[in-house]
């Protein structure tokens, strides 16, 4: 049984990743969350604690991270500040978590000798055009465009200096925008369903036009676990499931899956510097790796996240009061 230390395993697509790595392996997973407002101990409720060591922490503690790292035979880093509202709000954690936090990880795993991934985004490659006929690759330019997502491409960079300068066993990959269980509230698909849940219209930005391109949670966790175990070093994989949807498709979806009018939405003051569309080509992960998504169907996977949600309103509850002051004093 080998061990892996997952960063920010308490965070939406932490938690989901371990969940996913003790369904389906033999590793024994420790998780290092910081447990900020987007990190919950609940998200990990119910799961073996034979199989799982959870430590409350900070990544950019070079001490304890040395020695949590020593008793692990792989590193997954997922743990980061997000998101883009945040960070046009107060720009200066996603410095501390994202680079500062990565630089003290990927030292210890240099010197310690360890297998590392490096979980980021497609937000570093900036936007398309919404008529644009290309996706987002590999080769693609680095052009972030947020506080957060240049925090997230200067954190790809280090990995891959450290990977070119000191032989880093390291591996990256950039997915598209997740949704699925334990998602905070704050963000755009939860955020819709708790609303209409709360007998509220569901919010738009502007028009409703921008376009993400969707991939469940398990469909990233998967793709992870299979880079971590088959993928070259050095190498950067992206990750996606062909979910391109713009934002009023999404809203229309949840609204038709809670059986609501698909029209009953609201739109609100669109959002500085909101990137118009994300698309992913993970050509290479499919071609070289044989990764393949389950969650093909977004209506299928919509309508598991909404049971999830309401099914487990203690999760989310506490947390959508604050959220709504939140938006509301910025105006959405």
């Amino acid at each position: 049984m080998s061990s892996l230390l997952v960063t920010g395993g308490a965070g939406f697509i932490g938690s989901n990743f371990v969940r996913f790595v003790i369904d389906n392996t033999d590793h024994h997973v420790t998780v290092l969350d910081k447990l900020t407002y987007a990190g919950h101990r609940e998200s990990l409720a119910g799961l073996d604690p034979q199989r799982l060591t959870f430590v409350q922490g900070d990544i950019c503690d070079a001490p304890l991270v040395n020695q949590l790292m020593e008793q692990a035979d792989a590193v997954v880093h997922y743990a980061a500040e997000s998101h883009n509202d945040n960070s046009l709000n107060d720009p200066r954690p996603f410095l501390d978590t994202n680079v500062i936090g990565t630089y003290t990880l990927i030292e210890a795993a240099r010197k310690l000798g360890k297998r590392f991934h490096h979980i980021s985004t497609d937000e570093v490659y900036g936007d398309l055009e919404l008529d644009d006929p290309e996706r987002f690759s590999e080769s693609t330019p680095y052009n972030p465009s947020s506080p957060y997502s240049s925090t997230k491409a200067a954190s790809d960079l280090l990995v891959r200096a450290w990977v070119r300068s000191f032989g880093l066993q390291a591996t990256l990959s950039n997915c598209s925008n997740n949704y699925g269980p334990y998602q905070h509230v704050e963000k755009f698909i939860p955020r819709q369903i708790t609303e209409i849940i709360d007998g509220r219209r569901p919010k738009l930005y502007g028009k409703g036009e921008n376009v993400r391109d969707w991939i469940h949670a398990d469909d990233h966790s998967s793709a992870v676990l299979t880079i971590l175990e088959r993928g070259e070093i050095g190498e950067t994989y992206l990750i996606g499931a062909d979910g391109e949807k713009n934002n009023r498709d999404v809203v229309e979806t949840i609204l038709t899956v809670m059986g609501k009018d698909s029209q009953d939405f609201e739109h609100v003051a669109d959002r500085a510097g909101h990137d118009m569309r994300y698309a992913i080509d993970s050509t290479r992960l499919r071609t070289e790796l044989g990764w393949e998504p389950r969650f093909t169907d977004f209506s299928e996977g919509i309508a598991r996240t909404i049971q999830w949600y309401q099914d487990n309103e203690a999760w989310w509850r506490p947390q959508k009061d604050a959220t709504e002051a939140f938006y509301a004093a910025r105006g959405h």
